[in-house]
């Protein structure tokens, strides 16, 4: 395949090995996925991280001051695809699993040198994990400028506390990037920070693994619900300056999103393939194979369309961040992230659907991958949320300020009131 501003010269070479690694090493590690303890996949999984360093192939999405390749965004969005072919195992064998990446990619950019020693470099070097702690039960997850856990600075301390939950990856972890208000009279979007958590220090309580659809999870693909006790931090464990938290998630959840998208392309792909697999060796009838039916053959177009059109808009969308920077593609970013969402489940249904009553079983992994990413609607946004800013801010273009409008509509009413 010839270089393209999306598939680069290095890519060429890249993607080819990594995806033999994902064939040869992960994807046998699928049979029996459901009945092998987290522990001894993880023990698995730690020897092949091993053959990933030795291949050179470690730490793809860091910038070359830390170790990395400096891939750009749109380069190692590719990359995530294809390790997106091991669902389950692809991204934490290379080291780049959410949250950790986003985590890597935040402290990276804005974390001070002693928060690189002490963190960072260790969760570079894959001897530890990390989580994100921003979502609060209380208060909408779609707006992050609304919560109420507090980081109160005394002395050289911050005293953090609050209530999170959907802590991504909270259990095993040595540490929480945690989202609190440290300035509660500033305007909403200068009113919190981001501060470094050790999930051991006194007050940080762990309190369940959240259940998701019947399943609670453990390890790295867990949910944890924690509370923040009179929990102390030194002012040193700040990143970035304080009031920036609002700023540091969008500068964290641009790229991430890129990130998730790539990655539900690369399990489309999967389930695509096995789509297709199923509709040329199913035999419905004597001599009747499944796909010569019209309807299977409509999801197969479908799904290879969908899934084409997603690679481009999204590929398209992190070129323009590598150029321009997140903030100048906020449109495309929600955009990419409702639709990616929606058609990977679209494909994976449709897969389910074709495999029939062994689609809803364990005994292949469409059930289990569909079970963990029917929560991509909501997570980093509601796909509601996503149509509604991306809407107002078409219309604003053409002249219609809703929001302006609703904010004088109120204020007006307040006037009335006063009278």
């Amino acid at each position: 395949m010839r270089e393209t501003v999306f598939f680069t010269r290095r890519l060429q070479d890249l993607l080819p090995r990594i995806h033999d690694f994902i064939e040869q090493e992960l994807i046998p590690l699928e049979t029996g996925f459901h009945q092998r303890p987290l522990a001894e996949t993880t023990a698995l999984l730690d020897e092949k991280r091993e053959k990933v360093k030795a291949a050179g192939l470690w730490g793809l999405h860091l910038p070359q001051q830390e170790g990395g390749l400096g891939l750009t965004l749109c380069e190692f969005g590719q990359v995530s695809e294809v390790l997106a072919l091991a669902p389950f195992y692809g991204h934490y064998t290379f080291n780049c699993q959410a949250p950790d990446i986003g985590n890597m990619e935040l402290i990276s950019k804005f974390g001070s040198a002693e928060i690189k020693s002490k963190f960072l470099h260790p969760l570079m070097e894959g001897k530890i994990r990390s989580c994100f702690s921003m979502t609060e039960p209380e208060f909408a997850g779609s707006n992050p400028t609304r919560m109420a856990t507090t980081a109160m600075r005394e002395g050289n301390e911050y005293v953090i506390n609050g209530h999170k939950w959907f802590t991504s990856s909270a259990d095993g972890a040595d540490f929480a990037v945690v989202m609190a208000v440290t300035n509660p009279e500033a305007p909403p979007h200068q009113r919190a920070s981001m501060l470094i958590v050790p999930t051991n220090a006194p007050g940080f309580i762990h309190e369940r693994n959240i259940p998701v659809f019947g399943e609670s999870g453990s390890g790295w693909f867990s949910h944890a619900e924690i509370r923040y006790q009179n929990c102390r931090v030194p002012v040193s464990h700040l990143i970035g300056e304080e009031g920036a938290g609002f700023r540091l998630a969008q500068e964290r959840l641009g790229p991430g999103r890129i990130h998730h998208c790539m990655r539900w392309i690369g399990i489309a792909e999967k389930a695509f393939d096995m789509l297709c697999r199923r509709a040329s060796s199913r035999e419905i009838e004597e001599n009747v194979l499944l796909g010569e039916k019209q309807f299977i053959q409509g999801f197969i177009a479908e799904s290879r369309i969908e899934i084409d059109a997603a690679r481009l808009l999204v590929l398209n969308t992190a070129h323009t961040i590598d150029i321009h920077g997140a903030a100048q593609v906020r449109n495309q970013i929600s955009g990419i992230k409702l639709f990616v969402a929606n058609m990977m489940l679209r494909v994976l249904d449709r897969a389910i659907q074709v495999h029939g009553a062994l689609g809803v079983t364990d005994d292949i992994i469409l059930s289990a991958i569909y079970r963990h990413e029917r929560g991509a609607r909501i997570w980093d946004g509601a796909d509601e949320v996503h149509k509604q800013n991306l809407a107002l801010s078409i219309l604003k273009i053409y002249g219609l300020d809703v929001k302006k409008k609703t904010r004088e509509a109120n204020a007006a009413k307040i006037q009335s009131h006063q009278k």
